[in-house]
């Protein structure tokens, strides 16, 4: 490539960016210091570099995600951050695997890029590509890149979505190399301390042409969720939805009792999200029969057996 062409990466904005926050007290991980972006009031020049950050998918956390533990996730997963482990969570839609991950970025001081993964996902748009600019060519860093280079956890939602062209360029940030080869730019880049991969996975609906392959998946500390306990469950839905108890426990009853419909041919049971969405239209007022056939029956299905069984369980459970 011509020596005019101008590598821009996204080293330049670490001059912007403003020292990281404290690790947090609750966590007893060694953290190297990392950038975090200014505000916009704070630098008007910040502004561009906030942008970009931001369009390349990197987020910090200022208050903290609620999250209730059910085993002990939180541990493990914080000893796999020190040792620079990847992590794949495996578990149904709406058990709270995103709500896990961005609680140990916030819980351990670290900023999160979320990646979610679809059958158009290409190489390029994880590491990175040239693009013209006024009259110049330049590199912008893709949201993977930028995890690596500036030590934050890259969560890929549903990798499974992904091809596995694609998926093979994480591999050597997996293992004890910790290197992402950018081909286009001919750079070696050693991630930085702080950098995590962190994957999803949902096993439930897995068919032969989207599964991992063993040499993905062995290369990952493997965190199993579930739905959480009832009792649990009904915490999270009082926390998060805002409803009265009695009515969190009648939808958590009630979602136990789809679940079981898995066996006549539902796809997937509701998750826990599904009963949040619920309660925050019951809590704004909605009749909890409405608010049940639109926030929770109408994303399940669209079998009319099926349809017409879980209505009759929303009749005798509210």
């Amino acid at each position: 490539m011509e020596r005019d062409v101008r590598v821009r990466k996204c080293q330049s904005l670490v001059r912007t960016l403003a020292p990281l926050h404290p690790l947090r007290a609750s966590c007893h991980v060694a953290q190297p210091s990392l950038p975090r972006p200014m505000s916009l009031k704070q630098n008007r020049h910040a502004g561009s570099a906030a942008e970009l950050l931001l369009q390349q998918g990197v987020r910090w956390l200022e208050g903290e995600p609620y999250y209730l533990a059910t085993s002990n996730e939180i541990e493990v997963f914080a000893k796999c951050h020190e040792r620079g482990l990847p992590v794949m969570l495996k578990g149904p839609t709406g058990c709270g695997k995103t709500r896990f991950i961005e609680h140990m970025a916030w819980r351990l001081g670290r900023p999160i890029v979320t990646i979610a993964c679809h059958d158009d996902l290409s190489a390029s748009d994880l590491t990175g590509r040239f693009l013209i600019e006024g009259e110049d060519t330049v590199w912008v860093d893709g949201p993977l890149t930028v995890a690596a280079r500036h030590g934050a956890i890259c969560y890929l939602d549903e990798v499974v979505e992904a091809r596995q062209d694609t998926i093979v360029v994480i591999h050597p940030l997996t293992d004890d190399r910790r290197i992402l080869p950018i081909e286009k730019t001919g750079e070696l880049l050693h991630a930085a301390p702080g950098f995590q991969l962190v994957i999803s996975y949902n096993p439930g609906y897995q068919h032969a042409v989207k599964d991992l392959k063993p040499s993905t998946r062995q290369r990952f500390v493997t965190l199993d969720f579930d739905f959480p306990s009832p009792s649990a469950e009904v915490e999270i839905v009082v926390h998060e939805s805002g409803v009265k108890r009695s009515t969190a426990q009648a939808l958590v009853e009630l979602a136990r009792r789809v679940r079981r419909l898995k066996e006549q041919g539902l796809a997937e049971g509701p998750g826990t999200r599904l009963l949040v969405s619920t309660g925050r239209l019951i809590a704004d007022g909605i009749p909890p029969v409405q608010a049940c056939q639109s926030a929770f029956v109408g994303p399940l299905t669209d079998d009319p057996d099926l349809l017409s069984a879980i209505a009759d369980l929303v009749a005798a459970t509210l």
